[in-house]
């Protein structure tokens, strides 16, 4: 290190979201500061610490291995810092609070969020559609307290609860030529165009792992981010996909009609998580009971608290 490093909080804070994106002018947006100010603090950090944190390539950044293993150590500091802060408001018994939550729906929230902002109004309640392949890491870096996920997260640390175990259905139009059937094996769907959410998701997952088990492979003919979209797709007569017996029972459409899928594994297990080394606050705890006590009322499935 070249002389003493004089870094201070927000120096920190800027490198964190930088190295996030990856980008200078996306980190200046979610900043709220000019993109030279922003330059000129990284410029500023790599002159402190004596080695470069970002490889540069004309306009664009990468982290570098410098980089990384210093984010791993603003990423705990910074959270402790959170973790302490969120904490003193619990002790000095700060009335309300906010939880921030990430789903990969928000279909799964919606009645959830009804009940509990009637009876917590005080509660703050921030929403995050996100895939599983950034949960963990948005729980790490305590961008997000608790997540709803419909695939298992990976990662140190996590602690998660069974909320729901339910049936995962076959939808087709209501013309279609499987409509009146009761149920059908993967077999049947052989050429069958597949309409799907994209890669990452708990649906493309499931399809991809079920046509994989019977020695296939879907015809996927549309896919995209906008989950809550597929059924009204599917009623429009361009193609066939997976959902949730959740999505059957809170939205009938008379242009859907649904089939069992004979194969097993076709289901759909969702999950309360957080990280256990994170605090949690008093408003987020509220949130993770009321979840729990909410699903369990629905279907009993849940074994047992969070862990931490």
């Amino acid at each position: 290190m070249k002389g003493e490093a004089r870094m201070d909080l927000l120096s920190l804070r800027c490198f964190q979201v930088v190295a996030r994106h990856e980008h200078i002018s996306r980190a200046a947006d979610e900043l709220r500061v000019a993109q030279p100010s922003v330059s000129r603090t990284i410029a500023r950090l790599e002159s402190e610490l004596g080695v470069p944190l970002f490889d540069r390539r004309g306009r664009r950044i990468r982290l570098n291995q410098h980089g990384a293993a210093f984010l791993r150590r603003v990423d705990r500091a910074l959270g402790e810092l959170e973790d302490g802060r969120r904490e003193l408001a619990d002790a000095a018994g700060a009335e309300g609070g906010s939880v921030t939550v990430a789903a990969e729906t928000l279909l799964t929230l919606t009645e959830l969020l009804s009940r509990f902002r009637a009876t917590h109004p005080d509660v703050d309640v921030r929403l995050h559609q996100s895939p599983p392949d950034s949960m963990a890491r948005r729980l790490r870096t305590r961008d997000v307290d608790l997540c709803l996920a419909s695939q298992p997260l990976t990662g140190p640390a996590l602690a998660s609860v069974e909320l729901l175990r339910e049936d995962v259905l076959l939808a087709v139009p209501s013309g279609h030529r499987l409509a009146d059937r009761q149920g059908v094996d993967v077999a049947a769907l052989d050429g069958e165009p597949f309409v799907t959410p994209s890669r990452g998701h708990w649906q493309r997952a499931l399809t991809d792992q079920l046509f994989a088990q019977a020695g296939a492979r879907p015809t996927i003919i549309c896919e995209g981010n906008e989950p809550g979209a597929i059924m009204d797709l599917v009623a429009a007569g361009l193609g066939i996909a997976l959902l949730p017996a959740m999505a059957r029972d809170s939205r009938p459409h008379e242009g859907v009609a649904w089939i069992r899928l004979q194969a097993p594994g076709c289901h759909r297990v969702l999950t309360l998580v957080r990280h256990k080394d994170v605090y949690l606050s008093a408003a987020a705890r509220r949130f993770a009971d009321f979840t729990v006590e909410h699903f369990r009322r629905a279907a009993p499935s849940s074994d047992g608290p969070l862990g931490g």
